[in-house]
């Protein structure tokens, strides 16, 4: 049924965008938008400066209705202003993948969108979303659920070409790719007014500047805006650019314990410890605040991936690992009790890629988020980052020759 409703809808679109012009971004308007609860089920009401093309789907475990649009303005909409229904246990909506947005509303259980239903009136080019949502059987629920396989809706480059890249001997740029945790519709960790994504955000730009103006260095972001990018689209992108080095920016709360300073993660199939384990898990998940679980494709290849790993590219991650805690070190930079760790994140699995994780600090630290805040202090942090690299490089390359091919 839902993806009946998901083709109709592009089939009226394509007439509807014939007959009349549009430009600039739809704006959603919140004092005409909510959701609510009816007496079977909940209504989600979505009122639009202009009509743009959009999909309705379900998702199972746990049970989600997503709501993909081509790129709308949320700007002023709360997800508590407009939920009022108690049937739906959360809202989340912002860009996932480049021109695209989404929301996504976690529901308390199974519910069926019984109509879906866009009215754009000719006048003004306003438009009204209405989706209805009816109780289901989790069967049926379960079988209904899952985004339908329509043209122009698939996610970009699903199966990028992995190119290895010969090892680095030092002649040539070292590609470094720099990933900013989280975006768009998943802030990561939050306190104190603060968002992770846009903290890492704005220190992956800075970091980036540093290592170019160092020369020698060619940077990629995996994400240079707000918007959300899949963690397997993030290790594709190091592959697509044939990374020398992949290096992810965090900086996580953790709700027990008072940690705060930096540390470095490396690959590892089974967490250092606890605390560990607990953030991989979070880190994750973050594909499933967008509706899209990797977790099972990541099951199927761990094993062959951390296998490989282990052979040539884990014993120099390791070393990466080292030399960027030494500097942060010598820049007197903050350091967590045990800065070096071990975590199975899907953003380390690269089997050709030296990778890291570093968390640069803890939201949840009061003194890690000044300093985050703080511009001479993230200044110094990238310097650190900067000669980290350029430390390891010259070590790496040296022995690149006595490496097994």
């Amino acid at each position: 049924m839902i993806r009946a409703i998901g083709v109709m809808v592009l089939g009226l679109w394509a007439g509807l965008a014939g007959a009349q012009e549009f430009s600039g971004l739809a704006r959603v308007l919140p004092e005409a938008s909510g959701v609510e609860d009816t007496r079977r089920g909940l209504t989600v009401d979505l009122a639009l400066s202009q009509g743009v093309p959009y999909r309705v789907f379900t998702l199972d475990d746990p049970a989600r209705l997503v709501m993909d649009f081509r790129e709308v303005d949320w700007q002023g909409v709360s997800p508590e202003a407009l939920d009022r229904s108690e049937r739906a246990l959360a809202l989340r909506m912002g860009g996932f993948r480049p021109g695209w947005s989404r929301m996504v509303v976690d529901l308390d259980g199974p519910y069926r969108p019984q109509t879906v239903d866009l009215r754009v009136t000719p006048e003004t080019g306003a438009a009204a979303l209405e989706v209805v949502l009816q109780a289901s059987d989790p069967e049926a629920f379960a079988a209904a659920s899952g985004a339908p396989d329509m043209p122009g809706w698939a996610l970009p480059s699903a199966g990028v070409k992995a190119e290895r890249r010969p090892r680095q001997r030092g002649e040539d740029p070292l590609t470094v790719v720099i990933d900013p945790g989280h975006g768009g519709i998943d802030p990561g960790a939050e306190a104190g007014g603060l968002a992770e994504k846009d903290l890492m955000l704005q220190f992956a730009r800075e970091l980036k500047e540093v290592l170019l103006r160092a020369g020698g260095m060619e940077v990629v972001l995996t994400r240079n805006d707000d918007t959300f990018v899949s963690l397997e689209r993030r290790v594709a992108i190091a592959h697509q650019v044939q990374a020398d080095i992949f290096l992810s920016l965090h900086a996580d709360a953790l709700s027990e314990g008072r940690a705060h300073g930096a540390t470095v993660y490396t690959l590892s199939d089974s967490a250092s410890d606890a605390a560990s384990a607990a953030l991989a898990e979070r880190h994750n998940r973050a594909d499933m605040l967008a509706g899209v679980d990797l977790r099972g494709s990541d099951d199927v290849v761990a094993d062959v991936l951390m296998d490989l790993a282990r052979m040539e590219t884990q014993p120099r991650a390791e070393r990466l690992a080292k030399a960027v805690r030494l500097s942060l070190a010598d820049y007197n930079l903050p350091l967590h009790s045990r800065p070096l760790r071990h975590a199975g994140f899907s953003v380390l699995k690269s089997p050709d890629i030296p990778s890291l994780l570093v968390e640069l600090g803890f939201l949840s630290s009061k003194r890690d988020r000044a300093n985050l805040r703080d511009g001479a202090w993230r200044a110094r942090m990238a310097d650190a980052l900067r000669d980290a690299i350029a430390a390891w490089r010259l070590a790496d390359a040296a022995a690149a020759d006595l490496v097994r091919q």
